[in-house]
């Protein structure tokens, strides 16, 4: 199976409706050009409140039964035939989550996935917002191929990207909200990436990777993403790339059918030790 996949990247202010149109048109265009599934960044319906601790913030959350936002991009999905991973806020009984609802491209909601690593420093005070993910993590499937996800944090353990292989995950895909560190003295850009690149060419499986871009200021603080939204060959090579400043998407082919040939041709699966990976089961490393 051949698939098209996209990557995006924009710019957000507290200008609401203005995002999610903003989100929609991307969508529409990226199906123009044969996309056949349109990966949006994190949380990109406002900008990255998570910069700093304010309890109005909750207010933003909403449940998934009642959620319009949830509703419109069902319609645009099945409207343009695409899969829409769609980050969003989520309120669930007393519980709070960084989620992701997977819309297929009917329209149908696949189900949640709530992100399963939560940072927390200056500027990326998540901890404060989200509960961990209790879903697990998940691989969809679609009407275009086996998608594995997680958000943003979550792509820096390559127990994630391993977890959703083993599951039968054809494609990874990571939404996500990263730049300036304020505290540490240092670019992350091509260790992001590169963390990535690697998923990709240990699991033979294709990576994207969307970002957002522009400087966003709340209160006191001030970030600035730096974009550079990526899609990753299952050789781990960048085959598509955006800048550190340009709002747009890129698209790129995948031959699904092949890769899965070549991942069996590898046989880095077949050839696993699962046995004798007790260190990372526990706490110390040291196997018991």
């Amino acid at each position: 199976m051949k698939i098209k996949v996209a990557a995006t990247q924009m710019k957000i202010t507290w200008d609401i409706e203005n995002n999610i149109k903003k989100a929609k048109e991307m969508v529409i265009e990226c199906a123009k050009n044969g996309a056949n599934i349109v990966l949006l960044q994190e949380l990109f319906k406002t900008p990255y409140f998570c910069q700093t601790e304010d309890y109005k913030h909750f207010d933003l959350a909403e449940e998934v039964e009642t959620s319009k936002f949830i509703e419109e991009f069902q319609e645009v999905a099945k409207e343009n035939r695409v899969v829409i991973p769609l980050s969003f806020f989520e309120k669930a009984g007393n519980n709070y989550f960084n989620s992701v609802a997977f819309i297929d491209a009917d329209g149908t909601n696949l189900g949640i996935y709530r992100k399963t690593h939560i940072p927390t420093g200056t500027c990326y005070e998540e901890k404060f917002y989200f509960s961990p993910g209790d879903t697990g993590f998940k691989v969809f499937n679609t009407k275009f191929g086996r998608v594995g996800l997680g958000i943003c944090w979550d792509q820096w353990f390559p127990e994630t990207a391993r977890c959703l292989a083993l599951m039968g995950a054809e494609i990874l895909l990571f939404p996500t909200a990263i730049g300036s560190e304020p505290i540490l003295p240092t670019d992350s850009m091509k260790h992001w990436q590169n963390v990535m690149r690697g998923h990709a060419a240990a699991n033979i499986i294709p990576v994207v990777a969307s970002n957002r871009v522009g400087t966003e200021i709340q209160d006191n603080s001030s970030m600035t993403f730096y974009g550079s939204s990526f899609i990753s060959n299952p050789e781990g090579e960048i085959i598509g790339s955006l800048n550190r400043e340009e709002e747009g998407y890129l698209i790129s082919e995948f031959d699904l059918t092949e890769i899965n040939k070549k991942r069996r041709y590898w046989g880095v699966f077949r050839d696993r030790r699962p046995e004798m990976y007790d260190a990372i089961m526990h706490l110390d490393g040291k196997r018991k």
